[in-house]
């Protein structure tokens, strides 16, 4: 097989039909485009999801869908996940390396959601009023 040979498939590749070329060519006169109308003229095409002027399905249908960025670098941190960690002094590294949160988290927050059961030292984390108080009352403390 040479590439001089290559030919497509005996039957695959119909002549174009030739417009307005007369009434024998079977595509004379209105070369197919019937009679009048915004489609028989030059230039004669609308933009796509034009619907003659009634609201495009596209503008009909509701919007839904939204992802915040915020939401994608910020993570929080119940209480009662504290008491899986073994260490005393809880940080940011303390929280990635356990599992905690995403290699992608830049900001993590503690919020009081359940119990601490021991004294923890949270260090650089932020922290709800509710988390704080009830990590100082279990003898802990909160540093920045």
């Amino acid at each position: 097989m040479y590439l001089n040979t290559l030919k497509p498939a005996p039957g695959s590749k119909t002549p174009a039909k030739r417009l307005g070329r007369g009434i024998g060519s079977g595509k004379g006169k209105t070369c197919g485009k019937g009679h009048k109308g915004q489609k028989a003229r030059a230039g004669g095409y609308h933009k796509v999801g034009f619907e003659g002027g009634q609201m495009p399905i596209q503008r009909r249908i509701p919007k839904s869908g939204f992802r915040s960025r915020k939401a994608l670098v910020r993570e929080e941190i119940r209480l009662s996940d504290l008491n899986k960690i073994t260490d005393t002094v809880i940080d940011f590294t303390t929280l990635n390396v356990t599992g905690l949160i995403k290699n992608s988290t830049k900001y993590a927050k503690i919020i009081s959601f359940g119990k601490i059961e021991r004294a923890i030292t949270v260090r650089g984390l932020l922290t709800t009023a509710g988390a704080r108080k009830a990590i100082e009352a279990a003898g802990g403390t909160v540093e920045g």
